[in-house]
């Protein structure tokens, strides 16, 4: 637990968690390892062989759009090739993950070995300015995972709830409601919450799921937007991007998809991100008080080199063979594949480089032994899960001109 004495946390008022869509660590911040060699990311060596044998390189030469197409498979078989190589149980009971498997996995979507390559390019930090800015301003974390080698919902379930309840799949409707919701937990106890989905138009079926009986509990990014200026964020704010392209409400043109789900245009979620943390730093009363932890649901299939570790099971929760699509049940006693995690304050410590493990079950773990304390209804994961505020842990705030702005769009 971290000290409640620290200044930042004495100043604490709001937490704001963005969530962005289907990228690994090293593909967005995988070059960052040039600027600082603490940073886990790319040193330029790191292979996976082809569908015929041949080393494939990690190279830096991503781009925006138009490269990863066919969207890469991140349902739970394709994630299993992509940890383990292809390796089986059947063939190595006590199998090792290698992450030797993306270019093969993204080989069986195409056919074509040379397209499949290009799973393994990242982007250099100058072409995603923003992100890389605030991972070297702030604090990135070294070791953030997705909670389970599997898709988008499943994964955020476990941001919302603390568990997915034996799900690995992208099911709607499946919530038994065991464990609440952070935000009903926050919200029986007085504290205000507030999910922002983007617009009517663009929501993930997440949102469906947590709707039900609680539309008090919902708004849109314009009223994040509202709320952050006039300084009346609730004291937990949960952000979701534009999931889609669709005409803008007042038929004045077309919004773009700001989630960096591929291929939708990463700059569009450069700017997204840009904007969330503009609402928030140039507010003079709500920057102070005010943490912004900026993260992604899972990997979208995309090559990431550090293998994810064992973790506390989610028992009693069992994923049969018929739901994992492979010859074996699942424990939930692993993680999914590393993904960018960067936490934003003026109480972080300039160029933090954070090495402890997390997972999204850390997000409802951190909300609620701040707001909460002592509170046992929760899933073994959330129970185990490290959680972050105590990285606000500076003496004294940093001055205003060290602190990055960014210009709005």
């Amino acid at each position: 637990m971290p000290d409640p004495k620290l200044p930042g946390l004495q100043q604490l008022q709001h937490v704001v968690v963005l969530m962005m869509e289907n990228r690994s660590f090293d593909h967005m911040l995988g070059g960052l390892k040039a600027i600082n060699p603490a940073i886990d990311g790319l040193d330029g060596t790191e292979t996976n062989p082809d569908s015929t044998g041949v080393p494939a390189a990690v190279s830096p030469t991503a781009e925006y759009q138009s490269q990863l197409d066919p969207d890469p498979d991140h349902h739970f078989p394709a994630v299993d090739l992509q940890i383990f190589g292809g390796v089986t149980t059947a063939q190595n009971p006590n199998r090792k993950p290698t992450m030797q498997g993306f270019v093969k996995s993204y080989f069986n979507q195409q056919r074509s070995v040379k397209h499949s390559h290009l799973i393994m390019n990242y982007f250099s930090p100058d072409k995603l300015p923003v992100l890389s800015k605030l991972a070297t301003e702030y604090a990135v974390f070294n070791r953030w995972f997705s909670s389970i080698p599997g898709p988008t919902l499943c994964n955020r379930a476990f941001a919302h709830y603390g568990t997915s309840f034996g799900q690995v799949s992208m099911d709607v409707f499946y919530w038994n409601k065991q464990f609440k919701s952070i935000y009903e937990r926050l919200n029986e106890a007085g504290h205000s919450t507030r999910l922002y989905y983007f617009d009517e138009a663009s929501s993930s079926l997440e949102v469906v799921n947590l709707l039900k009986n609680q539309p008090a509990l919902f708004g849109t990014f314009q009223d994040f937007l509202d709320a952050a200026d006039k300084n009346e964020l609730p004291e937990y704010s949960f952000i979701e991007p534009n999931y889609t392209d669709h005409d803008s409400p007042d038929g004045m043109g077309e919004l773009i998809a700001s989630d960096q789900h591929p291929d939708h245009d990463v700059r569009a979620g450069e700017q997204f991100i840009a904007d969330v943390y503009n609402a928030i730093r140039n507010n003079p009363k709500l920057w102070p008080n005010t943490a912004l932890l900026i993260v992604y649901d899972e990997h979208g299939g995309i090559y990431d080199h550090v293998p994810p570790p064992a973790c506390t099971p989610d028992s009693p929760f069992v994923a049969q063979p018929t739901a994992t699509g492979t010859p074996d049940p699942f424990y939930f006693d692993r993680l999914g594949i590393r993904v960018p995690a960067v936490l934003v304050s003026p109480w972080v410590k300039r160029g933090s480089v954070i090495n402890e493990v997390f997972e999204h079950a850390s997000i409802p773990a951190t909300m609620t032994d701040h707001f909460l304390g002592k509170y046992d209804q929760r899933s073994k994961r959330e129970l185990a899960a490290n959680t972050f505020l105590g990285y606000l842990d500076q003496a004294k705030i940093r001055p205003d001109d060290q602190c990055p702005k960014f210009q709005n769009d």
